[in-house]
């Protein structure tokens, strides 16, 4: 499957913030997936917290500019670059001040997470498919990670699904045990409808909570992956009722699970 395009929506990625599961997940598979012979791109949000001269990273003037309205609101989309020098990996940022100037990623100092993530969350999977479209690249795979990354599934698969860029795209969610408490802005599901997706589809995300928003995603994505080994029982029956192809937990302290990434992939193409 080499020379295989593919997406990586990450909620975070090393070295640009600190170390976890996750952000380590994310280089390691932008870099592995590249060194294969695949063809990669790779996104993730700007956070204040990320230094961006000690990380080098820039504005692409040609890309950023854009306007993205989300609940009857301008947003300018800025997108900047940089690259992970041991890796010769390009690392793409989806950036805005309004959303993304705060020295804090999810939550603020004490903790709390910020009451306006839903529309961060809109505003990221709108920046990323739209800078995919000015790319004029056509993803075989998009890859989601983190449940910030949630609502790309859903435009993939209503807003965007009639452009020949993404027309056949086969979309993976991996899954983490990244919940946040209660619930998301209640208006977060007229929000995204508002951006035309079917309202009557939404029903589910009508109550965001992370199990209703989790739930949502299986139903949208192709394939999903256990980052985590207990994902919950009401997340793993819902798994299983769905019917779709699974990657179970792999043990990431050996990088043969870089093959059964791959496989996976692959048997979804």
């Amino acid at each position: 499957m080499s020379n295989c395009k593919i997406l990586y929506v990450c909620q975070e990625i090393t070295p640009y913030l600190p170390e976890t599961g996750m952000s380590k997940l994310c280089r390691t598979l932008s870099q592995s997936m590249q060194e294969k012979g695949n063809e990669i791109r790779t996104f993730m949000p700007r956070y204040g917290n990320i230094n961006e001269r000690r990380n080098q990273l820039h504005e692409v003037i040609r890309l950023s500019g854009m306007n993205l309205i989300i609940d009857d609101n301008d947003h300018q989309l800025i997108i900047k670059v940089a690259s992970i020098p041991s890796a010769r990996v390009q690392i793409y940022f989806i950036d805005n001040d309004d959303y993304f100037s705060r020295k804090y990623m999810l939550t603020d100092a004490a903790g709390n997470y910020f009451p306006d993530n839903d529309e961060r969350a809109i505003f990221f999977a709108r920046g990323v498919l739209e800078t995919v479209k000015k790319l004029r690249w056509e993803p075989a795979i998009v890859h989601c990670h983190g449940w910030f990354t949630s609502v790309v599934p859903i435009y993939l698969r209503y807003v965007f699904d009639d452009d020949p860029l993404f027309r056949n795209t086969k979309i993976v969610t991996s899954l983490y045990g990244d919940r946040f408490p209660g619930e998301l802005d209640p208006n977060f599901a007229s929000k995204i409808a508002s951006e035309g997706v079917p309202a009557d589809k939404l029903e589910l995300i009508s109550h965001p909570s992370y199990e209703n928003l989790i739930e949502f995603v299986i139903q949208q994505s192709d394939g999903v992956i256990m980052e985590t080994e207990d994902p919950g029982a009401q997340i793993a029956g819902w798994l299983k009722q769905s019917g779709k192809p699974v990657l179970e937990y792999q043990d990431k302290s050996d990088t043969a699970y870089l093959d059964t990434y791959q496989k996976f992939y692959e048997g979804l193409l």
